[in-house]
């Protein structure tokens, strides 16, 4: 599988024809247009894929919570960003052999045209047609985790079963909860678009606690960005990975102050609290992770730094 996810990179450097303008260069001048996200290694028996569904920019002084514009710039300068932060909408591929398992499915059209909306691309790169999903493991029901599961009223991963947390499947679906529990009334309607159909289908399974997926992935409620936001836990011959969904979206920002939050939280303080908790353990467990909204393709290590932390990305691998 491993050498198939490369060979599909190959072809695909291949026949992308699309172009750009390149800052510098005259006009009419073009270079072949960025390739498809896709980054492969092993973990032990298993192929584990970083998909990028794209990027989107944010306007972080609209989007952070619990902080101020000093402390923003502060942030921004001392990591090299400037405002709006473009941030990574990463999906990862667990390839076991004889499963197919997705973990989250971006952004789909929700986000509108070119703002997201490339799984579909990377994942062909990767080697790998969407209805050899088995199955789509969603961290959470958020337009950027589930909206690429249909388009067009039509399901994206016609054999895949989803998986999600019951209190987000309980939530989401319900539209009533919108004016309940004043939230935004888009994150139901897109639920309802997206997930339900899956539902539907007879192919949404909810769960509530800890529990066993397949042999070697494991699904661990971590609550607070929503409150079924859950953890999986992927592990073979030794070796382990977490995928940890919403638990940050800024790393410049939220690795050294993990109290800043965000106004996607559905429970602020929850979300904090259950940020601070999982950044003390993985920092002591040397835990390999991969993020959702880290730069692509977002698996690296939390490292204790000052009063905060620091993200410590893998190194860079292609090798037979």
């Amino acid at each position: 599988m491993f050498f198939r996810a490369i060979l599909a990179v190959i072809t695909t450097v291949l026949i992308i024809t699309i172009s750009y303008i390149s800052p510098g260069m005259a006009p009419g001048q073009t270079l072949k247009a960025q390739l498809p996200g896709v980054y492969s290694f092993r973990l032990g028996e298993f192929t584990i894929t970083a998909l990028s569904d794209g990027t989107v920019p944010q306007d972080i002084n609209k989007v952070l919570t619990n902080t101020n514009s000093a402390e923003i710039k502060r942030l921004l300068h001392r990591n090299f960003r400037t405002n709006p932060v473009e941030t990574s909408i990463n999906a990862f591929l667990i390839d076991t052999g004889d499963k197919q398992v997705l973990v989250d499915a971006g952004a789909g059209q929700l986000f509108g045209p070119k703002l997201g909306g490339k799984l579909q691309v990377s994942l062909k790169a990767a080697g790998y047609a969407p209805d050899e999903i088995d199955m789509i493991l969603l961290t959470h029901i958020h337009t950027d985790h589930s909206g690429g599961l249909v388009e067009n009223e039509r399901l994206m991963f016609p054999a895949a079963t989803v998986y999600a947390g019951k209190p987000d499947v309980d939530l989401w679906l319900d539209p009533a909860n919108a004016e309940r529990l004043h939230l935004d009334p888009r994150y139901f309607d897109e639920a309802v678009k997206t997930v339900k159909p899956y539902l539907d289908a007879d192919k949404l399974k909810s769960f509530s606690g800890e529990i066993t997926i397949l042999p070697g992935i494991t699904a661990r409620p971590t609550p607070g960005h929503t409150p079924g936001h859950s953890f999986y836990v992927v592990e073979s011959e030794g070796e382990s990975i977490e995928f940890w969904g919403d638990i940050l979206h800024f790393g410049s920002i939220q690795f050294p102050n993990p109290k800043i939050t965000v106004v996607y939280d559905v429970n602020s303080n929850a979300a904090a609290k259950q940020r601070a908790k999982q950044f003390i353990r993985a920092e002591k467990s040397r835990s390999l992770i991969a993020a959702a909204h880290l730069p692509f393709p977002g698996v690296g290590h939390i490292r204790a730094e000052d009063k905060g932390y620091t993200w410590v990305p893998v190194d860079y691998r292609w090798r037979n």
